[in-house]
C-alpha cells in the first residue's frame, strides 16, 4: 500500500505597522490578533517616515526594533520607509494586514485606502481593530499621540534633550525653530502648532538669541549680557520645554574661555551653540556695513571650534559656525573658503548669513556649496530675506532654519499700542480686545506648564 504524501500547509502571513515608539494595549492586541492569523511581520516605521507625518519619535529606530523583536507574536521585524505601506506590501505579499480602525479618517485616511486596493492585487484582506476598548478606556492613553504628550508632562532630560536636534537633521529635510526670551515665550514655542493637509506642524528647536535676551533685559546687543546672566534665560526656558535649545553665542569669546561655554551649556542639556566668526565691540549683524564690523582670522577662528569640540563630553553637542562675510562684505568666495576651513576644524554645521531683503547670495552660497566633497548641515536665518520659503531653502541645500527674533518684535508693539491706549482713554477698558482674559492668564501655566525637565 503506498504511502500518503505529506502536505505541508501554507502559514498565512500577516503584516503590521507601527511607529511602536512607546508600547501600549493597543499595539499588544494588534499583535495577539494577528499572530493568530499566522505568521507575524511586523513593519516598523523609520525614524524619518514617522518624523514626516507627526512629532520625531523618543526611542530612535534601533531601540524600538530591539523592543519590538522581543514581543510574544513578532516574527519579524523589517523597516517601513515611508507612511505609504505599498512598497512593503509588494515585497511580502501578506494574506492580512492589520491595523486600528482609527485611521478611517485623518492623515492617514488615503494611506488606508491605498492598502485596501494593493491588497486586491494578490486577494489579502485588511482587518480593522478598535480602538477603543472597554478594560483600558479612560484609564490610560490609548496611541501613541497621547501617550507622546504624557510624556511631555512628566518631562525630559538633558541627555535626551542634547539628543535630539541631531536624530532631527537625520529624520527630516529641513527643520524649524524660533527664538524664546522666557519661560513665557517658551511656552508658546513649546506649544504652538498648526495642521496643514492632515500633517502637523510644529517649531523642532528653540533658539535662545543674544539680541532678544539682550533686548528683553533693556541692554544693548553688545555681549555686555554674560554668560552667567544669560545662562538664567536658559534655564528658564528648559524648565518649562521638551524641544532642543541652540544657544547663540555671539563670538565665543576668547578662545581660552569658550570651552567652558561648551561644557556649561552642555551639562544642563543645550543641544548646539553658534558662534560668529567676528572680533572686536560686537555689533550686530544686521547692521551691515553701516557699522563696522571686523572678521575674524580664519585659522584662529578654527582653533577656538576646535576648542570647543575638545571640550565637549558627548559627541551629541553641536558647534556651529556662523560666516559674517556677506554681512561685512567681503562676500561669497571668502564665505565659501571660511566655511571650508571651519569643516575641517570640526564645525558640525554652518550658518550662513546675510543682511540682503533677497536670498540671491545665501542661494548662490549654496550651490557652490553642493560641490564640497566634505559638507555638515547649513543654517539659514531668513530675518531679512523673508519672502523665500521654507521649502525653497531645503531644496537649495539648507537643514535647519531659524526664526531668530519674532516673538519678541512682535510683542513690542502690542506693549506699546496697550501702554498709549490706556494713557489715552485713562482706564483699560479699551485694550480688553487687545489682552487675553484675565482667568486664562491665571490658568495659563497650570495648563500648559508641566512639562519639562
Amino acid at each position: 500500500m503506498a504511502k500518503r504524501k505529506k502536505t505541508t500547509k501554507k502559514v498565512p502571513l500577516v503584516y503590521v505597522a507601527m511607529s511602536a515608539d512607546l508600547v501600549h494595549p493597543g499595539h499588544l492586541i494588534n499583535i495577539r490578533k494577528a499572530a493568530k492569523l499566522g505568521e507575524v511581520i511586523l513593519g516598523l516605521l523609520t525614524d524619518k517616515a514617522i518624523a514626516s507625518y507627526k512629532r520625531l519619535p523618543f526611542m530612535p529606530y534601533e531601540n524600538r526594533k530591539v523592543v519590538m523583536e522581543n514581543i510574544k507574536g513578532v516574527a519579524r521585524v523589517v523597516p517601513q520607509t515611508t507612511l505609504d505601506y505599498r512598497p512593503n506590501l509588494r515585497k511580502y505579499k501578506p494574506d492580512y494586514v492589520i491595523h486600528g480602525d482609527d485611521w478611517q479618517i485623518g492623515v492617514q485616511k488615503q494611506t488606508r485606502q491605498q492598502v485596501i486596493d494593493t491588497l486586491k492585487e494578490w486577494g489579502g484582506k485588511l482587518i480593522e481593530t478598535p480602538r477603543e476598548v472597554p478594560y483600558r478606556k479612560g484609564v490610560i492613553p490609548t496611541s501613541s499621540t497621547e501617550l507622546n504628550q504624557a510624556l511631555k508632562e512628566i518631562g525630559t532630560t538633558p541627555q535626551i534633550r542634547l539628543q535630539r536636534l541631531h536624530r532631527l537633521l537625520k529624520a527630516r529635510p529641513i527643520i524649524r525653530g524660533i527664538e524664546a526670551h522666557s519661560g513665557l515665550s517658551a511656552l508658546i514655542v513649546e506649544h504652538s502648532h498648526v495642521k496643514n493637509a492632515g500633517v502637523r506642524k510644529e517649531f523642532d528647536f528653540i533658539w535662545i538669541s543674544s539680541l532678544t535676551d539682550s533686548t528683553v533685559k533693556g541692554k544693548p546687543d553688545t555681549e555686555l549680557v554674560d554668560l552667567t546672566s544669560r545662562m538664567g534665560t536658559v534655564a528658564d526656558v528648559l524648565e518649562v520645554t521638551t524641544k532642543p535649545v541652540i544657544f547663540d553665542g555671539d563670538t565665543g569669546g576668547q578662545l581660552e574661555h569658550f570651552p567652558y561655554t561648551v561644557r556649561t551649556l552642555e551639562r544642563v542639556g543645550v543641544s548646539a551653540v553658534i558662534i560668529e566668526d567676528k572680533t572686536g565691540a560686537k555689533k550686530n549683524s544686521l547692521f551691515g556695513t553701516s557699522v563696522k564690523q571686523v572678521l575674524a582670522d580664519p585659522q584662529e577662528f578654527a582653533a577656538k571650534i576646535r576648542a570647543g569640540k575638545r571640550a565637549q563630553v558627548t559627541s551629541d553637542f553641536m558647534v556651529i559656525a556662523r560666516l559674517e562675510s556677506m554681512i561685512a562684505g567681503a562676500g561669497v568666495d571668502d564665505a565659501l573658503k571660511r566655511a571650508k576651513i571651519y569643516i575641517d576644524a570640526g564645525a558640525d554645521g554652518i550658518m550662513v548669513h546675510s543682511k540682503e531683503k533677497s536670498p540671491d547670495e545665501v542661494l548662490e552660497f549654496c550651490r557652490e556649496y553642493k560641490k564640497f566633497k566634505k559638507r555638515v548641515p547649513l543654517v539659514a536665518v531668513p530675518s531679512t530675506y523673508n519672502t523665500v520659503t521654507e521649502e525653497e531653502l531645503q531644496k537649495a541645500g539648507i537643514s535647519m532654519v531659524i526664526h531668530a527674533n519674532h516673538l519678541l518684535r512682535s510683542s513690542y508693539p502690542a506693549m506699546v499700542r496697550t501702554a498709549e491706549r490706556i494713557l489715552k482713554h485713562g482706564r483699560s477698558k479699551e485694550v480688553d480686545e487687545l489682552c487675553m482674559p484675565i482667568s486664562e492668564i491665571l490658568t495659563l501655566i497650570e495648563r500648559k506648564g508641566n512639562g519639562a525637565s
